[in-house]
This record gives C-alpha cells, sequence and structure tokens, in this order.
C-alpha cells in the first residue's frame, strides 16, 4: 500500500517537517477509510461483531472526532466542528465494566452523515497543520504533538477496526484490492525449540526520543535474563490443531481459572477465526474464508494460548509457557531487529498481503517473525516503567489497564502501523479479547507474579484517593460527605429518584448520594479518577500510598463499608465524560451536584448553559466552588466572574452564576462555605473554602 513511515520528529526543517506530516495524517486519514470499504453496505456498519464493543460506524467517526477532542483540549482551536459527534463518538471501549454499552443510549447517524464529517475535520486538521507556527525539535509540549498523537491514535483504530470486520459475517464484507490476503499456504513447519543465551535487555524510550511514543513507554527498566529456549516459529495453525482435535477446549487442566471462566461463557471449542463445515477446517480472512492454512500463525487470545502452552508441557514434561516482556526483548536483540520497521524483512505495516504469512517465510539468526506477521502474547501484564508519567492530553491511553487484567502484546502484526511497528511500542489487552494476535511458546524457569490489587501509584490520584476516603485533618469534616449533607436538605419532600454527581472524581460523593436517591450516575473527565471510583465499587476497597516526606510513604487500605457504603454501591453508575460535552442520555435528573468543578472547566458557561436540558423541572442544582480561576484551566475570556464587566464593574462569580442561568433557576439559600483539606504530605496540606450555591429550576 505504500504506507508512510512514523516521522523522525528531530530531523528536517519547520516546513518539511510540516509537509511530511500533513501528508502522513492525509494517508492516515485514506487508508483507514479505504479499510471501511471493505463494507458492502450501510447496515454493515450498525453491526456489533463483538458484543463488548461499540458497532462499526462508532469507530468510523471516533478517530475523527479524537483529533477535534485533542486539539480543543490543547487550547490549539476553540470552536467545534460538530459537538454532537464529539461526544457521541468521543469515548470507546476499553473492555471496562463501566463502558455502558446499553444500545437504547445511542441514536447513531447515517454513514453518509459520518462521511461529511469526516471530510469537514480532514479539512479542519489540514488546515490546522499548513497553517500552525511551531518549532523543532517536536516534544512532548509542541502545538503539532496532538497531531502526530491522533495519527498514531487512528493507526491503531486501523487494527482494531479490521479485527471487528474479521468477525462480521461474510453478507456483510466485500472483497476490495488493497485488502487482498496471500495466497501462499501449505503444510505446517515442524517447529523446535532454539537456544536463546541470556543477557541485559533495557526497556524504555527516553522523553527526547526522536519518534513518537505513548506515555506508556518513556522511562526506564534494566533487566536481567536468564538462558532459555524459544520456539523456532510462532505456533502455527497446524501446531494448534491436535490440541483442537485432542478436546484440548474441553480439559479444564489445561485452562487458568479466569480462562474457564471465559471459556464456559463462550463455549469455545477452537479458535474464534475457525469454522468447521463437512469435516473441513475453514480460516476467515478480512473478507472471505479459506481451507485453514497450517503454516499460517493460529489467531487466539491469551487464555487459549496459556491453555495450548499448558496442553504442550504436559505432553512433553518440559515447563512450557509464554515469554515475558523482558524475554522477549531479548529474542528480538538476538534476531537483530532494528529500531523502525520499515523493510521486506518483516510482515509488518501493511508492506505485504492483508493477512497473515505462513510463519516461515519472514526470519533473521534463526528465529522467525520476532517481529510481525501476528502479535504475540507474553505472560506479563502491563505496568508502568520507571519514570512513567501521564500525558496532560490523553490520561487514559494507559492508566487504565495497570490493573493487572491487560497483558502486553509485543511485536506488531501485519497491519500494524506507524509507532505500533517500533521497538518500545507497549500495548495491552484484556486476556480475553482478540487482536490479530497469536504466540509463540519458551522453555524457561522466569516466573510472573500477578496480584488482583496493586497499591495506587499515581500522586493526584492517591491524594484523592485520602480526600475522600482517608483521614480527617484539623478537624475539618470530609467533604464529600458533607458536600451531600448540605444538598439533602434541600431535596426534603422533593422527588429523590435520580442524580447526577458531575465531576465525582473518585466517587465518594456518589456513592453517598446513593443513600438518598435510587439511581446516581458519576462522571468526571479523567479515566484515572473513574478507574479508582470504579475499583471502589467493585472490589468494595482501594489500596494507595501517601507521600510521608521525600521517598519516604505510608500504605493505605480503605473500604466502603468503612463508610457503611456498601450496600449502596450498586445503586451507582460510573462514566467518563466531558462536562461541557455530555452525550444527550445523561437527562432526568432531580438533583445535579458539581463540586469544585466549575472552574476547572473550559467553558463553564456552555456548561451551565446545558444544565437545564439535564434536569427535571423543580429539580436542585448545588454548584460548589472556590473561584479559583486559572488559565491553566480556563481561558480568561471564559472566566465566568472574578473580573470586571463589560462595564468596568465588578463581577463576582456568586453574581455570574446567577446571571448565567439566568430567568430559569432561583436561589434557594444564600451562599454558604464549606470547607476541604487536601493532603499532599506528612506536614503540607490545602485548607480552602468552597463556595456552595443552590439553585432551583422552576421553568
Amino acid at each position: 500500500m505504500g504506507v508512510l513511515h512514523t516521522p523522525n520528529l528531530h530531523q528536517g526543517s519547520v516546513e518539511e517537517k510540516r509537509q511530511e506530516i500533513l501528508a502522513y495524517f492525509q494517508q492516515s486519514f485514506d487508508t483507514y477509510e479505504s479499510l471501511f470499504s471493505t463494507l458492502n453496505s450501510d447496515d454493515a456498519f450498525y453491526q456489533r461483531p463483538e458484543k463488548l464493543r461499540h458497532p462499526l460506524i462508532f469507530y468510523f467517526g471516533h478517530t475523527a472526532t479524537f483529533y477535534i477532542n485533542k486539539l480543543m483540549l490543547a487550547k490549539q482551536i476553540h470552536t467545534r466542528v460538530n459537538p454532537e459527534f464529539e461526544s457521541l463518538f468521543a469515548i470507546g471501549v476499553d473492555e471496562m465494566s463501566w463502558d455502558d454499552l446499553n444500545d437504547n443510549h445511542y441514536v447513531w447517524p447515517t454513514v453518509n452523515e459520518v462521511r461529511r464529517y469526516r471530510a469537514e475535520v480532514r479539512r479542519c486538521v489540514s488546515d490546522y497543520i499548513s497553517g500552525l507556527a511551531f518549532s523543532m525539535p517536536i516534544t512532548w509540549d509542541s502545538p503539532m504533538w496532538p497531531i502526530i498523537m491522533g495519527i498514531e491514535h487512528e493507526g491503531i483504530h486501523l487494527e482494531t477496526s479490521s479485527v471487528l470486520i474479521r468477525q462480521l459475517p461474510l453478507t456483510y464484507v466485500q472483497p476490495q484490492p488493497l485488502w487482498q490476503h496471500c495466497d501462499e499456504s501449505g503444510d505446517m513447519p515442524v517447529n523446535q525449540l532454539v537456544d536463546i543465551p541470556g543477557g541485559e535487555v533495557q526497556l524504555g524510550k527516553p522523553f527526547d526520543a526522536p519518534f513518537y511514543g505513548w506515555d506508556n513507554e518513556y522511562g526506564t527498566r534494566t533487566a536481567k535474563v536468564s538462558t532459555f529456549k524459544a520456539s523456532q516459529f510462532l505456533v502455527s495453525n497446524g501446531e494448534f490443531l491436535p490440541f483442537v482435535e485432542q478436546g484440548g477446549y474441553d480439559q479444564p487442566q489445561f485452562w487458568e481459572t479466569e480462562g474457564r471462566q471465559w471459556r464456559d461463557y463462550k463455549k469455545a471449542q477452537h479458535p474464534t477465526f475457525w469454522r468447521q463445515q463437512n469435516g473441513q477446517w475453514l480460516y476467515r480472512t478480512l473478507t472471505s474464508e479459506i481451507p485453514l492454512p497450517l503454516n499460517w500463525p493460529v489467531d487466539v487470545n491469551y487464555h487459549e494460548a496459556k491453555a495450548f502452552c499448558n496442553w504442550l508441557s504436559a505432553n512433553t514434561g518440559r515447563r512450557i509457557q509464554l515469554p515475558t516482556e523482558d524475554e522477549w526483548y531479548r529474542l528480538r536483540d538476538v534476531a537483530e531487529v532494528d529500531e523502525v520497521l520499515y523493510d521486506d524483512q518483516w510482515q509488518i505495516g501493511l508492506q505485504g498481503p492483508a493477512s497473515s504469512v505462513p510463519v516461515n517465510k519472514h526470519g533473521r539468526n534463526g528465529i522467525y517473525d520476532v517481529v510481525g506477521n501476528v502479535w504475540q502474547w507474553t505472560e506479563t501484564p502491563i505496568y508502568p516503567l520507571d519514570g512513567f508519567k501521564v500525558h496532560p492530553l490523553y490520561d487514559d491511553f494507559t492508566t487504565p489497564t495497570f490493573d493487572n487484567k491487560h497483558n502486553l502484546i509485543k511485536g506488531g502484526s501485519w497491519i500494524a502501523t506507524g509507532n505500533e511497528a517500533m521497538k518500545h511500542s507497549r500495548y495491552a489487552f484484556r486476556r480475553h479479547f482478540f487482536q490479530h494476535a497469536g504466540f509463540r511458546y519458551v522453555e524457561s524457569e522466569e516466573v510472573i507474579k500477578v496480584n488482583d490489587l496493586d497499591y495506587e501509584s499515581d500522586t493526584q490520584v492517591s491524594q484523592y484517593s485520602e480526600f475522600h476516603y482517608g483521614e480527617t485533618y484539623f478537624n475539618v469534616p470530609n467533604f464529600a460527605q458533607a458536600s451531600v449533607k448540605f444538598a439533602a436538605k434541600f431535596m426534603a419532600g422533593k422527588r429523590k429518584v435520580k442524580a447526577l454527581d458531575l465531576g465525582c472524581a473518585v466517587g465518594r460523593a456518589s456513592f453517598e448520594l446513593a443513600n438518598h436517591f435510587e439511581y446516581v450516575d458519576g462522571i468526571d473527565f479523567s479515566a484515572r479518577f473513574i478507574k479508582t471510583a470504579f475499583a471502589m465499587q467493585e472490589q468494595k476497597e482501594i489500596r494507595y500510598h501517601l507521600i510521608e516526606e521525600g521517598e519516604l510513604t505510608s500504605f493505605c487500605i480503605r473500604r466502603l463499608s468503612d463508610f457503611g457504603l456498601d450496600n449502596v454501591a450498586d445503586k451507582v453508575h460510573f462514566s467518563q465524560g466531558d462536562a461541557c460535552n455530555l452525550k444527550p442520555q445523561f437527562t432526568g435528573y432531580d438533583c445535579i451536584l458539581m463540586s469544585n468543578l466549575v472552574d476547572r472547566v473550559y467553558e463553564p458557561a456552555k456548561l451551565l448553559a446545558s444544565i437545564k436540558a439535564r434536569l427535571n423541572v423543580g429539580g436542585v442544582l448545588i454548584i460548589g466552588s472556590p473561584f479559583t480561576w486559572l488559565e491553566e484551566y480556563t481561558e480568561k475570556a471564559h472566566w465566568l466572574g472574578g473580573i470586571k464587566d463589560e462595564n468596568g464593574e465588578t463581577l463576582t462569580s456568586t453574581d455570574a452564576l446567577e446571571r448565567t442561568l439566568g430567568r430559569d433557576f432561583v436561589r434557594l439559600e444564600q451562599p454558604t462555605d464549606i470547607p476541604f483539606v487536601i493532603r499532599e504530605t506528612k506536614r503540607k496540606f490545602q485548607h480552602t473554602l468552597s463556595e456552595f450555591n443552590v439553585f432551583e429550576r422552576v421553568k
């Protein structure tokens, strides 16, 4: 397909790099739309081939909205292309159970409407690139970074969307010239274990690396890898076939507990891209079925790969398992794989057929497909490298996966482009999910220990966990509890069915509201916060550490039962969302609580203007804020108060709230200050007063 490479962000002049990035963006947009040309009707866009993911129309729109949402967040543009679409298509599925996939909540636009929207975004982003003032090199803080982020994000969805299309019934797809599968197939090669000498591996890329990276790639790790043996080839369909035909899917001793649960739920009997007809095994490519190619790699999830390794161990008496991430890096070093993978040595980056190829086709130094063909499952759950930090434009890219439930896949696949094809790429999926992923096995003594609960290491999340669930400091009552207690007195004698905690952070006020309402939505922009709130709801406890001084920390465990909230937790529904651009289903509330939010959004007036449509007549709106307006969060032109108005008169935020809400709301009580304390270290605290204003919607 002539796919362009991910650009070197340090080399070249500004104008050279501008043209390179513009071409890279246009190619990414074209390739993504080309993939959807394999759907043969508009009806195909509304199918959900995987129950835990959105229909394909979502992914068709999602990658375009990503550019606009990130440029808005970066304050590089100030006008949306289509606010409705940029809410509807904003948040995908990271396989977390709080992802709301109830079809009743979504009214999907037509395919042509999304095509027109994509064309508008193409023009907007192309104009942005063409007119942007930036300097070289391009780094995390560059105004060009969100564009590279958007392109690489689209590359990820190019692959994940192709997996979904591959799971559609054949009646919904059609062959296309650019998406033809490999025409080589044959008998499987005999796999064998080869010796891999031990050595030291270096993981992580420096923050000044010349190529784009996701947050989890940055940092450092040095590891010593002992000598081990690795399969020469990826496991082929032919090698996996005896496991299937000897009843491996029905033998529980080969399956881990989590794997047995998945197998029983899915009633799986063979790999998802296999089908048996008249005694013959068929194999699903992107748009067709062919006789099972025995010498192509098998496509499986982690559970199937792990069960095969256990089966092979039992049959050979060897300790067979999946490689760790460290061992994969050692394999890569032994195979002398270059940093950037754009040559015909490997089946990667859409440089060959739009499918897997034989497992004995691409190799070096006696090891085949160290990169490319299909991703390779590892034994290693993703974890942060030393020095990890979240990029402020995409705080939910990695942190929701630091839960020991997402295992790393390595090496890329035939459709892995851009950053996916780089040495330092670290992508992880839930163990039951499918990619174009297979595996190789190793004979190794390495043991990976997985804990279900980790201590939270994100400093801000730890501070907020203590703020919501921790100790009382300086005799100041818990703020979340005090806020809801204050709000509850205004609900006396009113309908108390549904409440919204907007800007819920790590969730304490949402749980407190559930003591008073039948249904509570807790929404926050930060996936890190929502992940913690959901963990408290699901596991009934969270663990985190607090900074004492310097590197010294103390560890905390907090439980919902400590606050008498465990019995109401199931009434709360947590979601990630942009308060200024919420999805339309968030409506019909009897009470909306916004604690310390209004001075932290990019357009507070827009937020307040949208509240009327979400609050029932007679419903109560409670707004608490210290009104610490900062241009870091809200451009000065959008500050509600704390300014001189158009007549040069002082405009306080309190008065501005009434002015902005207008005649649809009446004030129920004069402003009330509620104090709060946030612990930063053992000897450093923030002591703040939040002013609470209460209004009733009257029309």
